[in-house]
Order: structure tokens, then sequence, then C-alpha cells
């Protein structure tokens, strides 16, 4: 699968104004500065669909992708932003618990991850939120291109052992990169297998 067609169609401050399709979603979600607009680009082959920011929590709005007439990608306000206010962050906890807690056409979270960094405990209760909440979940491990092809093996042997410690079986994994593009057909394919389980 290819990304032929994309568009961003909205975005949504809560989950009652997003799209009324019945089309799979596939959510991409992740803390400060982990690429999340960078793999959307990527992915679908436009380098200014989604707008990227060094400033942490730029997106805190549900932004809605049409991929192929066919699927959503769903760019979700990010967790863990220190620099944020109560308020933002109190805002950011409400749109995840709708989201993911009432919306039917979510089939999986890409939950990245930054491969060059240790697990943060942010990160497995986001984990464990979306295990509670009964939504599936895929890691991407991004910016693979930041570390030596020998440095990527044993880092993601140290993270999956990390996982090891919170799950008998671990969630599927890919590693990528927005810049050279790593990881990014492997991705898409998993979304047009997934896409044939997909009912509602």
């Amino acid at each position: 699968m290819k990304a032929v067609n994309s568009v961003f169609e909205k975005s949504s401050k809560s989950i009652d104004q997003c799209p009324k399709s019945k089309l799979p979603e596939y959510a991409i979600i992740g803390r400060s500065n982990v690429g999340k607009s960078s793999l959307i680009n990527s992915l679908v082959n436009n380098k200014k669909i989604a707008k990227t920011s060094s400033t942490p929590g730029k997106t805190i709005l549900i932004n809605h992708f049409k991929i192929n007439e066919s699927f959503y990608l769903v760019d979700l306000p990010g967790y863990g932003y220190a620099t944020l206010s109560k308020k933002i962050k109190e805002d950011i906890k409400k749109t995840h618990k709708s989201y993911f807690k009432l919306r039917k056409q979510l089939l999986y979270t890409f939950l990245l991850i930054d491969i060059r960094h240790d697990l943060q405990k942010i990160d497995i209760e986001f984990m464990e939120f979306l295990n509670d909440n009964l939504c599936p979940f895929v890691i991407i491990f991004t910016k693979s291109d930041k570390l030596k092809s020998d440095q990527i093996g044993n880092q993601i042997n140290n993270l999956r052992k990390q996982l090891s410690d919170y799950w008998d079986e671990l969630p599927e994994s890919y590693v990528s990169s927005s810049k050279d593009k790593s990881g990014i057909d492997d991705i898409f394919n998993f979304i047009e297998d997934s896409i044939k389980e997909y009912q509602i």
C-alpha cells in the first residue's frame, strides 16, 4: 500500500466534532518531540500536510487526515508536556479519555517512542491506559537515523527488555525514520493487513 491520495480533513476540539465517517482510524500519539507530525508527513509523502514544530505541545486538537479514501490517520495531542499550563494538560487528558473510550472507528493506535531514549514511566502508564480501554496498540520507534546501525539493534533489545517487565506478550513494533523513510513500508503493510479485520 502507498498513500496515493491524502488530505487534511479537519481539526476537532472534541470527539463530537470528529468526522462522522465510518472509515477505520489509526491514532498517532507519543511524548514531546517524538516526531508525530514528521511520521505523518513521511507516511503520506507530503512534507507539509502535518505542521511540525520544535515547540512541545503544538498539537492540542484532534487532526484527521484521510488517506486513499479508505482510512484516517489521526494526530492526537501528545502526553507528558511539562511546559503546558495545568488547564491545557487537563483538556488534553479529557480529549484522550473521550477519544479512546468512545471512538468506535479506532482500529489501532501507533504509540511513538524515540529510539534513543529509555522508556519513561509516562509511556508505560499510557500503554496501560490503552490496554485498560481495550485499545490495541503498536509501538513505533522513531528517529532511527540518529543512531548507527549496530546501535539500533542494541537499543531495540534494551527497550524490549524494559517492556517485558510489564507485558508477557510484547506489543508489535516497528523501527522508523522520517528522514530516510525506513520502516514506512512496514507500517503501511500493517495498515493494509489490519484493515481487512475492520468492522463497525
